[in-house]
C-alpha cells in the first residue's frame, strides 16, 4: 500500500466530480512516476456541477480507494455545503462520512449540526448522529438521529422550538414551549415539518396533542389545524373553537372554524380569502342554531330555535390605472347574533358599493349605501338606503384671475321603506387665490356658488320637525365670499421657538332658503375648533349658513426639545339680525357664538394630552369639555378619555343629545415579558343631561382586565371582559378568554 500526503491550505475550484476531485493528484503523481511519458488524463470541464473544497491535510489510500480529508474540511456542490474537523469518502461504495463539529447547509438555509454524519457523494443525503437542524425560519430541531433522502430530514426521538435556547448573556435558557415527537420529517419543499407522535411542553408543562400534525416553516400559512380558542360566557357557557386553514394557493385560502359551547348547539364559521392580478377579496360567515333574544321585548314562546348568522364580504379591484371598485357588506339575521357571538359590538352594519375615477386633477364616486340597524329602536323600514350617491370634482388646469377653479357635481337619492324619500342634485364651482403679502400676511380669497335642486315625498313621517322640509320639488341658489387673513409671528422663547398666529374671516353671504328642504346629511351641527373656520359650518350639503358673519381667532405653539404646545380658540359674530337656523345649544343660535378652542400638550413621548372646550358667551358655562390623556411608554401607559355635553339641546334632536362618559385604560409591565391591562367604559348621563337616557349617573358600559405574557416565540392571555348592555331580553354578561399564539408554526 502506498499513500501519498499533501500538507496544504488551498481551495480547489474545479468541474470533476468529487472522486476525481479528491483522488485525482494522488494517482496522477503516482502514475506520472510509473509512466513518465503518460499524457495527462481528458475531463471534460462540463461533466459534473462545480464542486468546491479546501482542507488541511488530504490522505490517499489506494489499494483501498479511501480519501481522508483532516483539518478543516470544507466542501460545496450545488448549493448543499459541509464543513468538518474530518472527511472519509470510500470511492468503492460512494459514502462519505463527516466527523467533528460538523455542519450541513441545503439549498434552502437550513442548518444541520452533528456529531457524526454519513453522506453520499452528492451531499445530498445522508445520516447524521446527534444533531441539531437550524432551520431558515429561525427554528431548531435537536434529534439522537436523523437521516436526509431527497431533500427530506426524517428525525428520530427530537425536539423542535423555534424559541431561543440561550439569554442575552449566552446563559442556557428553557424554551417557553417546545414540541417533543417520536419522528419529525422535515419537508423543505412543501416547508411543511410533520410530527408523529406530538406531545407540546408550555413552560415545562407537557399537553397531548394530535397523533399525527405538522406545521409550516415558510412564515406564510400552511394547510392544518391552528391553535384552539377558548372562551366562558354568560351565554353560551364554556366555548372551544379549533379552526383549520386551508392554504388552498399563494393567493388564496380557506379557513373553517367549529364553535362547540356547553351552553348552546355548536355553530359553525368560514372565511375565504383571495388575491389576484385585479384585487384582493374575502368572503365570510357564521350559522348557528339557538333560540332569538327578543330585543324588543316582545313575547316569544319558549324553548323555540332558529337558523341564525351573519355574513360579511369585502373587496377592492383595480379595474385599470384610474378607476377602482370597492364593495363592503355585512348582514345580521337579528339584532343580538352579533352581539351573544362576540362578533362584533357595532350597533349598526354598514353596506356600500362604490366605484371610484381618480386622477391628479379629479376625482369620481358612483356609490349606494345601506345600513342594517341594531339598536333597541332601530326600525329597519325607516332607515335610509342611498342609491346612487355621485360626486364629481374637477381642478381646472388653467388658473382663473390667479386663483384655483374647483368643479362639482353631486347627486343622491334617499329611499326608505317607512318613510320619507328625497332626492337631490347640485352643481358648484369654487375659486380660491393665496397670496403672501410684504408684511408676511397670508391672504386667502375664496369665492363659492352652488345651484340645487331638490324633491323629497312623505316628509310629515319625519318625525324631527327641523328634518322634515316640504314636499314637492324645490331649487335653492347659493353664493358665498370669503376672505380670510393669517399674520404669523415667530420668535425664540426659553430656549424654544413660539409662534403666535393671529387669523380674522370674513364671509359674506346673502339670504337662502334652508327649511323648505329635507335635512338628510346635515343634522349633526355643533360648533368646534375643527369648523370653526369653514366656508359652512353644517357637516352635509342640506344645511347652508346663509348669514354673513366676521370669525376671528389665534393660533399658538411653542416648540423645544421634548416639549411641543399648541393652542387655538376663536369666536365668531354673525353681521345680520336673520334669525338662525341652528338648533339651540349648538353654540351658532345667537349672533355671537360660543367660545371654542383646542390645546395639546406633548412631552417627548410621555405624555400625550388633548383638551377641547367649547365655553357659553353669556354665563362661561363648559358646554363642550373633551379630555385626552396618554402617559407612560408604549409597554407601560395610562390613558383617559372623558366626554361632557352641557348644550340644552331639546332631547327629542336625537342626533345632538347632551351625554357624559369616562373612558380609562391602561397596561403595566411588571415583569420582563408579563403585563396586566385593563380598560372601563362608564356612562355619567344622568336625567337632567338626557331623560331618554337609561344611565342614572354612573353606568358602567364596559369593563376589560387581562394578564399577558409575551416573549420572542409565544404569546399567552388571559381575558375578562363584561359587557353591561341590554337589548331588550338580552344581556351580554361576562366573558373569559384564553388566547394562545404559538410564534413559529407558520400560521
Amino acid at each position: 500500500m502506498r499513500n501519498r500526503h499533501f500538507g496544504w491550505r488551498l481551495i480547489w475550484w474545479t468541474a470533476l466530480p468529487l472522486a476525481a476531485l479528491l483522488a485525482a493528484p494522488a494517482a496522477a503523481q503516482h502514475e506520472a512516476q510509473d509512466h513518465p511519458s503518460a499524457e495527462p488524463l481528458a475531463v471534460d470541464p462540463s461533466a459534473e456541477p462545480v464542486i468546491e473544497f479546501s482542507a488541511d491535510q488530504l490522505v490517499y489510500d489506494s489499494e483501498n480507494d479511501i480519501v481522508t480529508a483532516t483539518g478543516q474540511v470544507r466542501m460545496s456542490r450545488e448549493g448543499n455545503y459541509l464543513a468538518a474537523d474530518r472527511v472519509v469518502w470510500t470511492r468503492k461504495t460512494g459514502d462519505v462520512r463527516a466527523e467533528g463539529n460538523v455542519v450541513v447547509v441545503d439549498p434552502q438555509g437550513d442548518k444541520l449540526i452533528g456529531d457524526s454524519v454519513a453522506l453520499t457523494d452528492t451531499m445530498r443525503d445522508g445520516v447524521v448522529d446527534n444533531l441539531l437542524v437550524v432551520l431558515e425560519s429561525g427554528g431548531r430541531i435537536a434529534a439522537r438521529r436523523g437521516s436526509r433522502s431527497n431533500g427530506i430530514v426524517t428525525l428520530e426521538n427530537a425536539v423542535y422550538s423555534p424559541c431561543p435556547v440561550t439569554r442575552e448573556s449566552g446563559c442556557p435558557k428553557r424554551p417557553s414551549w417546545m414540541i417533543t415527537a417520536a419522528r419529525v420529517i422535515d419537508d423543505p419543499a412543501h416547508k411543511r415539518i410533520r410530527f408523529q407522535g406530538g406531545r407540546l411542553q408550555l413552560f415545562g408543562i407537557t399537553l397531548p396533542l394530535l397523533p399525527v400534525f405538522s406545521v409550516g416553516t415558510s412564515g406564510e400559512g400552511a394547510t392544518g389545524w391552528l391553535v384552539p380558542e377558548l372562551k366562558i360566557s354568560r351565554n353560551n357557557g364554556f366555548e372551544v373553537a379549533l379552526p383549520y386553514y386551508w392554504r388552498i394557493a399563494p393567493n388564496r385560502d380557506f379557513a373553517v372554524i367549529p364553535h362547540i359551547y356547553t351552553g348552546t348547539l355548536p355553530a359553525i364559521e368560514a372565511r375565504y380569502r383571495q388575491l389576484n392580478s385585479v384585487g384582493a377579496f374575502q368572503v365570510g360567515g357564521f350559522l348557528a342554531y339557538s333560540q332569538v333574544e327578543n330585543a324588543d321585548l316582545t313575547h316569544r314562546p319558549e324553548g323555540g330555535r332558529e337558523l341564525r348568522g351573519y355574513f360579511e364580504a369585502n373587496g377592492k379591484a383595480q379595474l385599470d390605472p384610474l378607476w377602482s371598485l370597492t364593495g363592503f357588506f355585512r348582514v345580521a339575521s337579528d339584532k343580538t347574533v352579533t352581539r351573544r357571538y362576540d362578533i362584533t359590538r357595532d350597533d349598526r352594519l354598514r353596506n356600500f358599493v362604490n366605484a371610484e375615477r381618480i386622477t391628479p386633477n379629479s376625482y369620481v364616486s358612483i356609490a349606494g349605501w345601506a345600513f342594517q340597524g341594531l339598536r333597541v329602536d332601530d326600525v329597519q323600514k325607516q332607515i335610509p338606503i342611498a342609491l346612487p350617491a355621485i360626486d364629481a370634482r374637477f381642478l381646472l388646469d388653467d388658473r382663473i384671475v390667479g386663483g384655483k377653479v374647483e368643479l362639482q357635481a353631486n347627486s343622491l337619492a334617499i329611499l326608505r321603506i317607512d318613510g320619507q324619500d328625497t332626492q337631490r342634485a347640485f352643481a358648484s364651482a369654487r375659486w380660491d387665490l393665496r397670496r403672501l403679502t410684504t408684511m408676511g400676511q397670508q391672504v386667502t380669497l375664496t369665492g363659492y356658488i352652488r345651484g340645487d335642486i331638490y324633491h323629497t315625498d312623505d316628509a310629515a313621517e319625519t318625525v324631527v320637525p327641523i328634518y322634515r322640509g316640504e314636499d314637492g320639488w324645490h331649487t335653492r341658489g347659493i353664493v358665498a365670499f370669503a376672505a380670510d387673513v393669517q399674520w404669523p409671528f415667530i420668535g425664540p422663547l426659553f430656549g424654544g421657538i413660539q409662534r403666535l398666529v393671529p387669523r380674522v374671516q370674513l364671509v359674506a353671504t346673502p339670504p337662502t332658503t334652508n327649511l323648505k328642504i329635507p335635512n338628510e346629511d346635515a343634522r349633526s351641527v355643533d360648533l368646534e375648533d375643527s369648523n370653526l373656520f369653514a366656508l359652512n359650518r353644517f357637516p352635509g350639503y342640506d344645511r347652508w349658513e346663509d348669514s354673513s358673519r366676521l370669525t376671528y381667532g389665534v393660533d399658538w405653539s411653542y416648540d423645544r426639545p421634548n416639549l411641543s404646545i399648541s393652542t387655538t380658540i376663536g369666536q365668531s359674530y354673525r353681521l345680520n339680525r336673520r334669525p338662525g337656523i341652528f338648533p339651540d345649544g349648538t353654540g351658532l343660535t345667537d349672533r355671537l357664538s360660543d367660545i371654542v378652542g383646542r390645546t395639546r400638550i406633548r412631552y417627548g413621548r410621555f405624555i400625550d394630552v388633548t383638551h377641547r372646550y367649547r365655553v357659553d358667551k353669556h354665563n362661561f358655562a363648559v358646554r363642550r369639555n373633551e379630555l385626552d390623556l396618554t402617559v407612560g411608554s408604549d409597554q407601560t401607559y395610562a390613558q383617559v378619555g372623558y366626554l361632557r355635553l352641557n348644550r340644552n339641546i331639546n332631547p327629542t334632536v336625537e342626533d345632538l343629545r347632551d351625554r357624559e362618559e369616562l373612558r380609562l385604560a391602561g397596561r403595566v409591565k411588571f415583569a420582563r415579558y408579563w403585563s396586566i391591562f385593563g380598560a372601563t367604559v362608564i356612562d355619567l348621563t344622568d336625567k337632567r343631561e338626557d331623560p331618554f337616557s337609561v344611565a342614572d349617573g354612573y353606568e358602567p358600559v364596559r369593563n376589560r382586565l387581562g394578564i399577558s405574557y409575551e416573549d420572542e416565540c409565544l404569546e399567552l392571555g388571559l381575558t375578562w371582559r363584561r359587557d353591561y348592555e341590554r337589548l331588550g331580553e338580552f344581556r351580554k354578561g361576562s366573558t373569559f378568554a384564553l388566547q394562545i399564539g404559538l410564534k413559529g408554526l407558520g400560521r
